[in-house]
């Protein structure tokens, strides 16, 4: 809720049918109960702290399985999906919000309500309680591989820091992990609007063009001396094995692009609510152009030796000047930039979660004790998670392929299907339809390949 100054302003005894259909929907928007009297120094988001949110909330860790994702589709194939990744993401949050407008809704969970009832919304919630708390594994196995090491295949890449000191108790990976949750998480985890955030999320998507720019220089470099050979333009299709491999990278790729459970929270604290669409448009085309740039020169540099985490590639001698600092540059800027994406992935986690298990609770932000516990629990949580998941791939593909894939395409257009208001267009029922089939379809082929793949890696040998 914005306020525009600080004077008190007593809760309306009567709000419209509309808004407090909503309240129960979006327990994110803290409303005054009772007696109590609003203060707020607050007078909206601005323009580009927006961008940096949503931004922030795209560009994850999404980015470090793109060049492998190239390794499987060739250059020309991934960029091209790449792109149409992202026009879909925008026709999938217009939809959302011009069905909000249309009910004024003021959040997800509040038009999946509207649409479907209360099973719509848990629906909803459920579904960003298992992508966010996947997504955040990832983040903290990335920050793991980088810090501390990763063995792959019988190889150890080892970490920054074991790099730096030698291997000890305190640099291990459990212990590396501990430290990053109680140090960093946890404090940034506390702030109650999302808003506070804009300036570690502008740092953070400062870290992830620091990270792109190394890489390029590095690519670049080696490209001249003739270091690197020309990268696959197409997929390397030359069995059934290999055509259903390629749909694997689907779920990726929607991980890659998910923002959507965030788009109402920033649209709700921007000063001027009706700039969200040019902050979705700017935030998509940032992190497009950062994420195809990051998937030609990750790939350009490490051709088909390119691992499912593109950081653990950088730990090996690039053949130019100062690539041991370069290495540990690259891999640095990322991890610190992993750090501060937490917690904008996290705050509509706990939203979700604390309407999920509460739905008829005064406001989250009103009771300390059930937003210290939510946090400390769900923290605890996807810690745990990233000591016991191998592989970022593993996360993306049931992440992607179930929850990321509702959030972004499935639930947008089965509210369009749905209708309720008589407002969508035959060009919106069109597109409904084709997300819906490409989603269902792509993925269920997806799981159906990893699973194949895991079944022939563990079958017994004769």
């Amino acid at each position: 809720m914005t306020i525009k100054d600080v004077t008190p302003i007593p809760k309306r005894s009567s709000p419209p049918s509309s808004s407090s259909s909503d309240d129960v929907a979006a327990p994110l928007l803290p409303k005054s109960h009772g007696d109590e009297v609003a203060y707020d120094e607050f007078n909206g988001a601005s323009f580009s702290g927006a961008v940096f949110n949503l931004a922030t909330t795209i560009i994850g860790a999404g980015i470090m399985a793109l060049p492998a994702t190239m390794k499987i589709l060739g250059l020309v194939l991934g960029i091209a999906m790449i792109v149409v990744m992202a026009f879909l993401t925008d026709a999938s949050i217009e939809f959302l919000l011009r069905f909000s407008k249309i009910k004024r809704s003021r959040s997800y969970g509040g038009l999946m309500g509207d649409s479907f009832g209360k099973p719509g919304r848990v629906l909803l919630q459920v579904a960003v309680l298992v992508n966010n708390i996947g997504v955040l594994i990832v983040y903290m196995i990335i920050i793991g591989d980088v810090l501390a090491g990763k063995t792959e295949d019988g190889t150890h890449h080892y970490g920054v820091l074991e790099g730096w000191f030698g291997h000890h108790w305190w640099n291990g990976r459990a212990a590396i992990l501990l430290i990053t949750t109680l140090g960093v998480f946890a404090p940034l985890a506390c702030f109650k609007r999302i808003d506070s955030l804009r300036f570690t999320s502008a740092l953070s998507v400062a870290l992830a063009v620091v990270f792109l720019v190394i890489t390029a220089g590095i690519s670049i470099m080696k490209l001249i001396s003739g270091g690197v050979a020309m990268p696959r333009l197409l997929p390397d299709v030359s069995d059934l094995t290999s055509f259903w491999n390629l749909f694997t990278v689907v779920p990726v790729l929607v991980t890659a692009f998910i923002c959507h459970y965030n788009v109402h929270s920033i649209q709700n604290e921007l000063d001027d609510p009706a700039q969200i669409r040019p902050v979705v448009r700017s935030a998509l085309m940032l992190c497009s152009s950062v994420y195809i740039m990051t998937s030609i020169f990750g790939f350009l540099l490490f051709g088909d030796d390119t691992l499912d985490d593109v950081l653990a590639n950088f730990d090996t001698d690039l053949g130019i000047p100062l690539g041991s600092v370069l290495n540990d540059a690259v891999r640095v800027s990322y991890a610190l930039h992993l750090m501060l994406v937490f917690p904008i992935v996290f705050y509509p986690l706990r939203i979700n979660i604390d309407g999920l298990l509460f739905p008829s609770a005064r406001p989250l932000t009103t009771s300390n004790v059930r937003f210290g516990c939510l946090t400390a629990g769900l923290i605890s949580v996807v810690f745990l998670g990233a000591n016991f998941i191998p592989s970022i791939w593993d996360a993306f593909q049931f992440t992607g392929a179930t929850a990321a894939v509702c959030l972004g395409f499935i639930f947008p257009a089965s509210i369009i299907l749905k209708d309720r208001h008589g407002r969508a267009t035959s060009r919106d029922t069109t597109l409904a339809v084709f997300m819906i089939v490409l989603a269902v379809l792509s993925n269920a082929i997806a799981i159906y390949s990893d699973a194949y793949a895991l079944f022939k890696k563990n079958a017994p040998r004769e």
